[in-house]
């Protein structure tokens, strides 16, 4: 009988980090922090990218995304996530929120639709952006990330073997409706009474559940709070450091829903055949799981994964500009711009295919492809002969561009491209994840999915072109 599991991973950490470089950053360790026009739902179009790598996006039947960060109280932003990452329409979506354990509530569900026949590929998404008050403990240890892994029962690159929950009610830490920023309990009752209690009672009775010990398994992973947090569990559970797996406090920090499957992904890309892995997830109880390393591992395309990620970096030269993209600190822009408009929710529906899809036409009987899509070929004069063609995954080159000092942008100067696409096609962007002083004609893109503002409650995303982040 075939078992579910894990068929492909992906992950996605921003380029930024607040680091020893950061004028202003009062901590030694790094912190991966978003860009301003990054958000749990942007992290999650490319960390489901990058788990889809040689992978048709037509055979996802099921999208789960797991965040505390959603931008829309009543919206889902599962349905945008899917579309952003070209999943077909006829899709199960659902929104997992308000726990940080969500993350693995969403494994749990997709395992159990998998198991179930209901789904044969499910994709869970797990991303956040939590925010913390400024020069607090909380901002020293969240960081901001997404991971992705795709769910079923066609050769699975790690079984899930087994699987405890334990609910474990406590007002440690928690965040209202209308807040912004995450609010806590003392640190010694929230890691005693919360995480510590929880993960001894969970992985005690998932142990005695598999009829495994601890000595059994290769890695051990569990989301702790914070760095102090993780090395008291070590000791508490009286585990070998050579199973632990790292952190990452130091490089990285605490990504909310997406932490502990970034962990599992970090494990995953180290993890031989025939390795048993032991995933524990905290808030407000523990999901804890069994997870066996299958032969199918070496069979999965290379991606960026955790690995690629972590290594491309760049560190935020001050922490005011930190403060700026997280709208903490709003010195005068002195703009000359009247602000941005409330976007259309019917041209938002009419235009969804080029928006978010970034689909261009090309042209049926000429081949030339074009951006936006126009009813008439330029190049033959063809009328409403065309067939769509996503630009989103074609590598591109910038053509030429400009720096505008005056657009009022939150990272100035705003750098307006003409990009030309492999294959055909031209486009109208912005350059984002860029230092000007960096910046040639000629210079290798890639798009990547981004918000371009807010207005009126509405969320406008689209996409942006970057430097490659990792070449080769």
């Amino acid at each position: 009988m075939s078992m579910a599991g894990i068929v492909a991973y992906g992950a996605y950490i921003p380029l930024f980090r607040l680091g020893k470089g950061t004028a202003g950053w009062e901590s030694p360790t790094e912190r991966a922090i978003a860009n301003f026009d990054e958000d749990s739902v942007s992290m999650a179009v490319a960390a489901l990218r990058d788990a889809l790598t040689g992978m048709d996006p037509n055979s996802i039947d099921a999208l789960y995304f797991a965040t505390t960060t959603q931008p829309y109280a009543e919206k889902q932003s599962a349905t945008t996530v899917g579309w952003g990452a070209n999943l077909r329409s006829e899709l199960f979506t659902v929104d997992c929120t308000d726990s940080l354990r969500a993350g693995t509530n969403a494994l749990r569900l997709a395992m159990d639709a998998a198991k179930a026949g209901s789904a044969k590929r499910v994709a869970v998404v797990a991303a956040d952006t939590r925010l913390a008050q400024p020069r607090s403990s909380f901002e020293r240890t969240f960081g901001d990330g997404a991971a992705a892994l795709v769910v079923g029962e066609d050769r699975p690159i790690a079984t899930i073997e087994g699987h405890v929950s334990l609910a474990h009610e406590i007002m440690d830490t928690w965040r209202s409706a209308d807040e912004d920023m995450v609010r806590a309990w003392e640190d010694r009752f929230r890691l005693e009474k919360g995480f510590i209690e929880a993960l001894r009672e969970s992985v005690a009775k998932a142990l005695q559940k598999f009829g495994t010990t601890a000595k059994d398994y290769a890695k051990i992973i569990f989301s702790a709070p914070d760095a102090r947090a993780h090395r008291e569990a070590v000791r508490v559970l009286g585990l070998e450091d050579s199973q632990i797996q790292d952190g990452l406090f130091g490089a990285l920090g605490h990504t909310g829903t997406a932490f502990p499957l970034m962990l599992l992904i970090a494990a995953l890309e180290e993890a031989k055949p025939g390795d048993h892995l032991l995933l524990a997830s905290y808030g407000d109880g523990c999901d804890v799981f069994s997870l066996r390393v299958t032969e199918d591992k070496a069979q999965l395309p290379p991606r960026r994964g955790m690995k690629g990620h972590l290594t491309a970096k760049k560190i935020l030269p001050n922490y005011e500009l930190y403060l700026k993209w997280r709208g903490l600190h709003q010195p005068d822009p002195g703009v000359r711009r009247p602000p941005m408009p409330t976007p259309s929710a019917t041209a938002l529906y009419r235009e969804r295919e080029r928006n978010l899809r970034f689909e261009a036409a090309k042209c049926r009987s000429c081949g030339t492809v074009q951006y936006p899509p126009q009813r008439v070929c330029t190049r033959c004069s063809k009328r409403d002969d065309f067939e769509p063609v996503r630009l989103a995954d074609r590598p591109a080159k910038l053509f030429t561009y400009a720096l505008d000092y005056i657009a009022g942008s939150v990272d100035v100067p705003l750098v307006v491209c003409i990009v030309n696409f492999e294959g055909g096609g031209r486009a109208l962007m912005t350059m984002t994840d860029r230092v000007v002083e960096e910046i040639e004609v000629d210079m290798p893109l890639e798009m990547s999915f981004r918000k371009l503002y807010e207005a009126e409650g509405i969320h406008n995303y689209f996409w942006k072109c970057t430097p490659v982040r990792v070449k080769g």
